[in-house]
């Protein structure tokens, strides 16, 4: 079973990085270096954690 919501933490900086990986962690919703945003585990949210697995750090959530 999936869990149902997903804690995602901006552990890499963006700076350097392509263009596409910057727009996918402000559309995570990422601004700063260690902060932490809540979202609803679905693939749309899972593809995007892929593209950007190399910058994050991902915790499932039961709730």
């Amino acid at each position: 079973m999936m869990a149902k919501k997903l804690a995602i933490t901006l552990t890499r900086s963006v700076i350097g990085r392509p263009q596409d990986q910057r727009v996918t962690v402000k559309t995570l919703g990422l601004r700063k270096l260690h902060q932490t945003v809540v979202h609803n585990d679905n693939p749309a949210i899972r593809g995007m954690i892929n593209k950007v697995s190399h910058l994050v750090t991902v915790k499932e959530l039961e709730e």
